[in-house]
């Protein structure tokens, strides 16, 4: 079953990624289920943030808080690749928790869902939805 993520999401994403260009932008994906509805922009604080990145630790806890308090389930994760594609890299797979988590990654315009599971990513289909 494909995930749903408004077209809201989408936009901000690819604006994400196109505003830190030549830097990887990063997020975090929010919503309940398989509904993409929200996305919170982080800072990248890896040293070399062209062609890494490193989600700020303190978006991290506020997100998880503010779940915690009823608000938006941490879905899953955001970033770009300035110079690649909408794929995870061998960086990526080293960082993924196989936890089941979305991965969203924009590239050139486009984006692409991944889910992280105990094998590797796999690529997750996704539909667009109104807000």
């Amino acid at each position: 079953m494909p995930a749903e993520v408004t077209r809201e999401v989408v936009d901000a994403l690819l604006l994400a990624a196109a505003s830190a260009h030549p830097c990887e932008a990063c997020g975090i994906l929010l919503g309940e289920g398989e509904r993409v509805a929200g996305f919170a922009s982080a800072r990248n604080v890896h040293p070399a943030p062209a062609t890494h990145f490193e989600i700020d630790p303190q978006a991290l806890i506020d997100a998880h808080r503010a779940a915690r308090a009823g608000g938006a389930q941490v879905l899953g994760y955001f970033h770009s690749h300035p110079l690649g594609r909408a794929a995870p890299s061998p960086e990526d797979a080293r960082m993924a928790a196989g936890d089941g988590a979305i991965w969203a990654i924009a590239a050139a315009g486009e984006l692409a869902l991944w889910r992280s599971e105990a094998s590797g990513f796999a690529p997750l289909s996704y539909c667009l939805v109104n807000g």
